[in-house]
């Protein structure tokens, strides 16, 4: 495959370096190394999807967790 750009447009471009951590926690909670090189083209589609899937996660539990604070 050709060399491919990121695509994905951040709506606060400031989060970027936060995203970032929250993939490097999440993969290693799951035991995932992560290329310090970053081509992902070695790993598999099921730890990639892993690792994308419960980083929605955690930011739906925070978000839950901070309007659950502005409720109360």
């Amino acid at each position: 495959m050709a060399n491919r750009s990121n695509n994905n447009i951040l709506v606060v471009p400031q989060a970027r370096q936060g995203l970032e951590q929250l993939k490097y926690e999440v993969a290693q909670g799951l035991g995932i190394a992560i290329p310090q090189d970053g081509y992902y083209g070695y790993m598999t589609t099921r730890d990639t999807g892993a690792i994308g899937g419960h980083m929605v996660r955690r930011m739906v539990q925070i978000a839950e967790q901070q309007l659950s604070g502005l409720t109360r």
